[in-house]
């Protein structure tokens, strides 16, 4: 993407407080980002039996698994559509807000993803009111930006840009907008210095999609699992601060505008899920998993975020509750000087804010997912077995049961199993809204006028200053994605300590310079897959793999000063390349990432790339891909068979730019046979993925096959076929993607290398819901390793990406 400058207003950096109008609900947890709201007038009973009739306003077959938000009179949820047919996928659905008529619908294909149907559309999405602009995280690994007609503003792709990672259980964590930001934490595995998987956290520019900055917050901590933990917006100490659970079992405070890590309180033995609460100073999370103590399982923690050891950066513990009570998967709330959180058994706790004594406990279901809301003394508050409860809140004591309003909902005609129920309620302008599975629901008086309430306003900031002294320096973008040839603007930016741009000082002297990137790191070990031992030679004589080699040479590329900013020059060849570009003023330094991709047309036979490297320009490869000489003297691309951690044994390296369609991609592919299994290996063409299944298939005779897929988790396209390839045999492969009319035109073609090419393709497909663009790149699957013994190899040679004719 080209670069430009940060756009965030002069006055925007000057609000010390995310107020949205009274009428708006951009965060899930609502306007103060805690799970309650009071004065909303919201009737005090009703019923779900009839449209127009004890408070319900509308219902509409649309439904979800997370909270709506609400921008103007609209609402904006994520939610999967044409479930078991061939267009299945996830989408961004708009409602009208007083009537609940479908406005628009942003349908999206799902790919790069191990996650079922019944975990789509579980992330909230976020939303700029001013500019009118909506964004969401979704399944397949986009973060996406539309405005709130429905029209796509900027899209990035994280899975082929940054090696986004997510597994079968789809924890996929929410965007949040602020300070003219979008950040969204996951688990990625880029390139350079970022090529280790770690869960960090990634801003874009809210009204461009450019990378602002990119944190992994305690380098120090392991990635545990994908989470699903959601990001608050807090101002502690002046500071205005950006909080969220993380992939590392502990919990994260950034500067919002820089990603400089604040605080870490390492709580949890896995990822954290439940996201956070904030009241004042004091912050409050919780987990359902072991803990790094030992002890009881499960966890609620109040840490004082104002009170930081300046050698751990670790915030202060107010208190904690350790019973054995898992609190894994739904969030607390907040109000009234009392924290509400449910257990995965859906009991709802209710412990005094400042103290953590434990005031009451109360059974409203048996399984926890959606999060309390808190309004009008009542919580509301979804059980996942199709049921919610509306509980009236008795002060310190007990909630009676007799004043508890409870509501089931059942499944539609021809619909099977149970109607889940996983979300949370809104409450707005007078109304509650709320998703199940199937429907989507507006609760209210339709003549009562909005309560009258305010937002209570984030604490204030410290004071600003345009003219101040900067304390730092960025470059913008900090990642820049190109091409062979290309320039590229290079913005620097002045800050204070709050990150807030000001003036550059008077003689500045900004030096820029193109320095060599670090070496590269090695793979991690993580509690998935302890780190093995240098394996053996294989059984098809491969040798150990090399040593990491030496860090690269710096970008080749061409400086012109433009002020204090720049203009970056990049030399046409080589035609992919990472590297990094700097500036030092006086004592204040800065770094950028810029990548090269490869642009179509493509080749790569491996022969220059050293051994133990990876081809430049390509991504998510680093850990998971290197290249190695073969005893027979040729120079390949070889799958990471070590490691046998779900990111680092399944992989996609991907080799071109993210929009990149009607192309093919053909090259050499062999497998070896180790402990009796051989790996799946394949080739990827605008996010359709042709592999040879190392499998032996019973439902094709015991045989190998050959699988054309999409959606690996989802048989939307699965066209499987028997191909009894060989091991240690070379196979060239071939697979093609071609938009015609509505649809995309698949074709795949295997065979055996040193052969006539057959004239028929081994597979074909006519998808009407196509993919219409994205990156080409090689996949592999080493599922047999045994640390210490390695798993099968998979190499691949002459990859060649080639425009259709």
């Amino acid at each position: 993407m080209s670069a430009g400058r940060f756009p965030l207003p002069f006055l925007a950096l000057l609000l010390v407080a995310t107020s949205a109008p009274a009428t708006d609900w951009v965060h899930w947890r609502g306007p103060e980002q805690d799970g309650h709201v009071n004065g909303v007038n919201l009737p005090d009973s009703f019923s779900l039996d009839a449209v127009g009739k004890n408070g319900l306003i509308w219902k509409k077959p649309v439904g979800g698994r997370s909270a709506p938000i609400k921008v103007g009179n609209r609402l904006f949820f994520l939610n999967a559509f044409d479930i078991g047919l061939l267009t299945e996928g996830e989408r961004v659905s708009c409602l009208d807000a007083t009537t609940g008529e479908a406005v628009w619908h942003h349908n999206m294909n799902v790919y790069h993803a191990d996650v079922v149907t019944g975990r789509l559309g579980w992330t909230t999405m976020t939303a700029d009111p001013e500019n009118k602009r909506v964004y969401a995280h979704t399944t397949s690994g986009e973060v996406l930006c539309l405005d709130t007609d429905g029209k796509v503003v900027w899209r990035r792709q994280l899975s082929e840009e940054f090696g986004r990672f997510t597994g079968y259980g789809g924890r996929i964590s929410s965007p949040i907008f602020d300070s003219g930001l979008v950040i969204v934490g996951c688990v990625v595995s880029s390139w350079g210095d970022l090529a280790k998987g770690a869960g960090r956290y990634l801003a874009f520019d809210g009204a461009t999609g450019e990378v602002v900055w990119i944190t992994e917050p305690e380098p120090k901590l392991r990635v545990l699992s994908t989470y699903q933990s959601n990001p608050v917006i807090a101002v502690i100490g002046g500071q205005r601060l950006f909080i969220q659970g993380g992939a590392d079992g502990a919990m994260h405070a950034l500067k919002v505008r820089t990603g400089e890590r604040v605080w870490t309180y390492h709580f949890g033995s896995g990822a954290i899920n439940p996201s956070p609460v904030v009241d004042g100073n004091l912050v409050y999370c919780a987990h359902g998993e072991e803990n790094p103590e030992g002890g009881p399982i499960g966890r609620v923690v109040c840490v004082d975020g104002s009170q930081i050891d300046p050698k751990t950066l670790k915030p202060k513990l107010v208190w904690e509750y350790r019973r054995s009570n898992r609190f894994g998967l739904s969030s607390p709330a907040f109000a009234d000087g009392k924290l509400y959180i449910p257990d995965d058994g859906a009991e709802l706790f209710c412990f005094d804010g400042k103290t953590g004594k434990k005031l009451w406990t109360y059974k409203y279901g048996t399984v926890a997912r959606g999060a309390p809301l808190i309004a009008d003394n009542k919580v509301y508050i979804f059980d996942v077995t199709a049921k919610l409860a509306v509980i009236k809140l008795n002060g310190n004591k007990q909630p009676d049961e007799a004043d508890t309003q409870e509501f089931t909902f059942r499944v539609p005609t021809g619909q099977p199993g149970f109607c889940e129920t996983h979300g949370t309620p809104i409450a707005v302008d007078g109304r509650l809204y709320f998703s199940t599975q199937f429907d989507t629901y507006c609760v209210g008086d339709p003549n009562a006028k909005p309560g009258n309430w305010k937002p209570i306003s984030l604490q204030p900031e410290t004071p600003f200053k345009k003219d101040a002294a900067p304390t730092s320096i960025r470059i913008y973008p900090f990642e820049t994605t190109t091409k062979p040839g290309a320039t590229v603007a290079v913005k620097l930016h002045y800050l204070d300590a709050n990150g807030r741009e000001v003036d550059p000082p008077a003689g500045a002297m900004p030096v820029w310079s193109l320095p060599a990137p670090p070496v590269p790191p090695a793979p991690a070990p993580t509690p998935m897959a302890p780190m093995p031992m240098t394996p053996p030679a294989t059984a098809a004589g491969t040798p150990p793999p090399a040593a990491a080699p030496a860090g690269p040479p710096p970008m080749k590329a061409t400086i012109t000063p433009k002020g204090n900013d720049i203009e970056l020059k990049i030399d046409a060849m080589p035609p992919g390349q990472s590297g990094y570009v700097a500036v030092k003023d006086g004592a204040m330094t800065a770094r950028a990432r810029v990548r090269v991709v490869p642009q179509i047309p493509y080749k790569q036979d491996f022969d220059k790339v050293p051994v133990g490297a990876v081809p430049g320009g390509w991504v998510n490869t680093q850990g998971k891909f290197l290249v190695k000489k073969l005893p027979t003297g040729e120079t390949v691309l070889s799958k990471v068979n070590t490691n046998g951690a779900p990111p680092v044994a399944k992989a996609n390296g991907y080799c071109t730019p993210t929009n990149s369609s009607g192309y093919l991609i053909e090259g050499d592919l062999m497998g070896t046979e180790v402990r009796g299994k051989c790996p799946d290996m394949g080739l990827v063409a605008s996010r359709y993925t042709l592999i040879l299944d190392g499998k032996n298939d019973p439902s094709h005779n015991g045989q190998h096959t050959i699988r054309l897929t999409t959606w690996e988790a989802r048989p939307r396209i699965s066209e499987v076929i028997a191909f009894p390839w060989k091991k240690d045999t070379w196979y060239h492969m071939k697979l093609t993607v071609a938009v015609v009319g509505k649809n995309a035109e698949i074709k795949g073609k295997v065979w055996e290398k040193g052969q006539p090419e057959p004239e028929k393709w081994t597979v074909t497909f006519s998808d009407p819901s196509p993919n219409l663009e994205g990156a080409a790149g090689v996949y592999g699957y080493v599922s047999n390793v045994a640390a210490p013994d390695a798993g099968s190899d998979i190499y691949y040679d002459n990859i060649a990406v080639t425009p259709n004719k």
